[in-house]
């Protein structure tokens, strides 16, 4: 995910349509991951919300290119600064759930972080995705910015059809449990107009749920031949797994109170702001 393509997201979750997409994001990633089990969850990316604040794991953190900036929000995540999705520097069966929102459709090499995912993860481990669906109302709007509409949408964004998602998983050895759609209200830009358009989210979900502006997807690794015999959750007899960065970690207090471990000083000190690093 480039720089350029943070900025821009991040200008558009500034606003009301951004977090009316918040919103539903906040509240579906809440119930998805609150019944996964498991010792180590990681979000990537969107520092502005906590998609693990309802997982009952002991270590739970967030994993982003930069720190929340000023003004962006956030719901007290702790997080790790990393140079790229596409190398995570987690060791390989170290992680039970990692949370996607919103990572692939930004990425340089979106087929590079779902393998980064599947070699991180634990057998049975479980990873969420979200993501906005081409073949929507907002999708269309998009698509009109090629021909000279403005953009509504951050234009960076390369936005991947569930369908493929779902192949990509299927070639990765994921088994897709469960999804859905939300946010069906059309591409306007005022609290007033969508608060008008509320009503749309049930009808949405009854008569056109595959029209929704979201789609978020759960999907469990499998390992061939493999058999778990027992609860998965219950790992007495295994070592405990380290989750052992590439380059050497650094605790600060941000001017929020906040505790970010950096993994890449040399990627973070950049963005950073000065009273952070202490």
């Amino acid at each position: 995910m480039g720089d350029g393509s943070i900025v821009k997201l991040s200008e558009f979750l500034r606003s009301p349509p951004g977090r009316y997409v918040l919103d539903w994001e906040r509240q579906h990633l809440d119930a998805a991951v609150a019944d996964i089990f498991g010792y180590h969850a990681l979000q990537l990316g969107l520092p502005q919300i906590d998609t693990l604040r309802e997982n009952r794991m002991p270590l739970r953190f967030c994993a982003a290119r930069r720190l929340p900036e000023e003004g962006e929000g956030s719901d007290g995540n702790r997080v790790a600064v990393i140079n790229r999705y596409e190398e995570l520097p987690f060791a390989t069966h170290s992680i039970d759930l990692v949370v996607m929102p919103h990572i692939l459709e930004f990425a340089a090499d979106p087929h590079q972080v779902l393998r980064e995912v599947e070699r991180v993860l634990v057998p049975e481990g479980h990873v969420v995705i979200t993501g906005f669906n081409p073949y929507s109302m907002w999708g269309a709007r998009q698509y009109m910015s090629r021909l000279g509409a403005s953009a509504y949408l951050p234009r960076a964004g390369r936005f991947i059809a569930l369908p493929r998602i779902k192949d990509w998983l299927k070639l990765l050895s994921f088994d897709v449990e469960r999804g859905r759609f939300g946010c069906y209200a059309p591409s306007v830009r005022s609290d007033g107009w969508l608060a008008r358009w509320r009503f749309m989210e049930k009808a949405g979900d009854r008569w056109w749920p595959f029209l929704g502006a979201l789609y978020m997807l759960t999907a469990v690794k499998r390992v061939r031949g493999m058999r778990l015999v027992g609860a998965v959750w219950k790992r007495k007899e295994e070592p405990v797994r380290r989750l052992a960065p590439a380059a050497t970690t650094r605790a600060m207090l941000t001017a929020e109170g906040q505790t970010a471990v950096v993994i890449a000083p040399d990627a973070a000190n950049e963005r950073i702001p000065a009273q952070a690093r202490r």
